[in-house]
């Protein structure tokens, strides 16, 4: 979409653009005599009073599922995050979301004491995706929302645009510039709030523009208040991967966050384990992708934005060593107490547009308009077969069905007495084949056997831990007996 600026004639264009500098040179002064809200302080995120701000945060695809919003927030605040990562629409791409939109949004983020961060989505992969828009557009975009905007610096963050650049290297040449242009065209317009900045090369910057760029783009900001936000998808699939990369801002002296990061990708899967424990150890946000509504489920946290039907990905992410739960500290703003977990609203289910992951080699799953097969979550089922007494019981529950595929999950229950590991097995149909996650997992012929993780084996007398895996083939039935010991 085009702002009213862009429409003006030359000769007023002219006129507009120098009394816009004034403005921001005075707007610039007066933000240096007074302390904006949450703001860069080396390498650190800290509020107004100086006190850090670590974010313990979820991405919810507001634009996607606006009728999901209203009871997705406090259900996000109830499992325990401190903050919130809000998917918008400039218009460019997806239905815009407006100032209205926006304003409802900041108000729920404040009623259930969550800092957050705006992002623009429809700049995904830009210079490779062509429906994408510009830096300069979403730029445009937070413009408009400025009424609204302004004031909330405590409350709200404003990531100009998800993952701005796909992998196209011409166009990811431009990538310190056009940052550098957006962020002083929102500082012009009187916009003083934490900038966050999303890397190129579909948020996962493996070709390092972003690290090589960001002295650079941080001194270009006026207010010297920018954040740099790194996506960890199928390239950090290890751990030197993951520590390299976040030593080289550390020794820089630059703040950076995990701004998204799953625990599986279709190049391979990543090693959330050393994200989390690396994040908690630096002190650094980061910010699990996502709540609910991926058109693949391997990464919803939890199923059908049902709070209580949390996958194994949710449990990781949500209440896992170094997760969301036991690392949040809600902001000094609210109180800075830890989040207690409170009753969540029924989800009363509704059609919704069913989001499919962008086709690029790791970037953020991204909805298109092209339709794909819905996954139909199922109650979980009561085996016929009585199951196998011992240590623990574990029972199968089929997630969703599709043509040629499934997903399937199974929990392990400790029987009465606490267990230090745990070993299933079951049968597939033939010729099926299962990637699974939250488990070590082996094959011979129709048989699965899954062995606990290195962070999910030791249970407490009656706790409960779950895996789960995309397969191929037919589902098992509801039926299948799964041992467990």
């Amino acid at each position: 979409m085009r702002s009213r600026l862009s429409l003006l004639p030359g000769a007023a264009l002219a006129t507009a653009l120098v009394a816009l500098g004034a403005t921001s040179v005075l707007a610039t002064s007066a933000q240096a005599d007074t302390p904006p809200g949450l703001h860069v302080s080396g390498t650190q995120l800290v509020e107004k009073n100086g006190t850090p701000f670590i974010a313990r945060g979820v991405s919810h695809a507001h634009t996607w599922y606006t009728s999901q919003t209203a009871t997705a927030i406090p259900a996000i605040r109830a499992a325990g995050a401190n903050a919130l990562r809000v998917v918008l629409s400039d218009g460019h791409r997806w239905n815009k979301n407006d100032a209205t939109d926006v304003a409802n949004i900041i108000s729920l983020c404040k009623a259930n004491k969550l800092i957050c961060m705006l992002e623009d989505h429809d700049t995904t992969g830009y210079g490779e995706e062509g429906a994408a828009s510009s830096l300069d557009v979403a730029a445009d975009y937070w413009i408009s929302l400025a009424s609204v905007l302004k004031g909330q610096e405590d409350y709200i963050q404003i990531n100009i645009g998800n993952e701005p650049f796909g992998n196209n290297d011409t166009a990811n040449a431009k990538w310190s510039s056009d940052t550098q242009a957006a962020i002083k065209k929102l500082r012009a317009a009187g916009l003083h709030h934490n900038i966050v900045v999303d890397a190129p090369a579909w948020g996962q910057d493996w070709k390092n523009v972003m690290q090589a760029a960001a002295p650079a783009v941080a001194a270009s900001d006026p207010d010297k208040n920018v954040l740099f936000s790194i996506h960890m998808y199928g390239v950090y699939n290890q751990a030197s991967t993951i520590t390299s990369y976040l030593d080289a801002f550390k020794t820089m002296g630059l703040p950076l966050i995990i701004g998204e990061f799953g625990y599986h990708a279709t190049s391979a899967d990543v090693d959330t384990a050393t994200v989390m424990s690396e994040a908690v150890k630096r002190n650094m946000g980061y910010y699990g992708w996502s709540w609910s509504g991926n058109t693949d489920p391997i990464l919803d946290m939890v199923l059908g934005f049902d709070p209580k039907n949390v996958s194994a990905w949710g449990q990781q992410v949500l209440n896992g060593v170094n997760g969301i739960k036991s690392t949040a500290v809600t902001a000094t703003i609210y109180g800075g107490t830890t989040p207690t977990p409170t009753p969540t609203p029924t989800v009363t289910p509704t059609p919704t547009p069913t989001p499919t992951p962008t086709p690029t080699p790791t970037p953020t799953v991204t909805p298109t308009a092209t339709p794909t097969p819905t996954v139909t979550p199922t109650p979980t089922p009561t085996p016929t077969t009585p199951p196998v007494t011992g240590a623990c019981t574990a029972a199968l529950q089929v997630v969703g069905t599709w043509p040629g595929g499934y997903q399937a999950t199974v929990t392990v229950k400790a029987g009465s007495k606490a267990i230090t590991g745990w070993k299933t097995a079951l049968t597939l149909p033939a010729g099926g084949t299962a990637q699974g996650w939250s488990g070590t997992f082996s094959q011979s012929g129709t048989t699965l056997t899954v062995a606990n993780a290195a962070w999910n084996g030791a249970l407490a007398a009656g706790a409960t831990t779950s895996y789960g895996w995309v397969g191929t083939g037919s589902a098992p039935a509801a039926s299948t007996a799964v041992s467990c010991g």
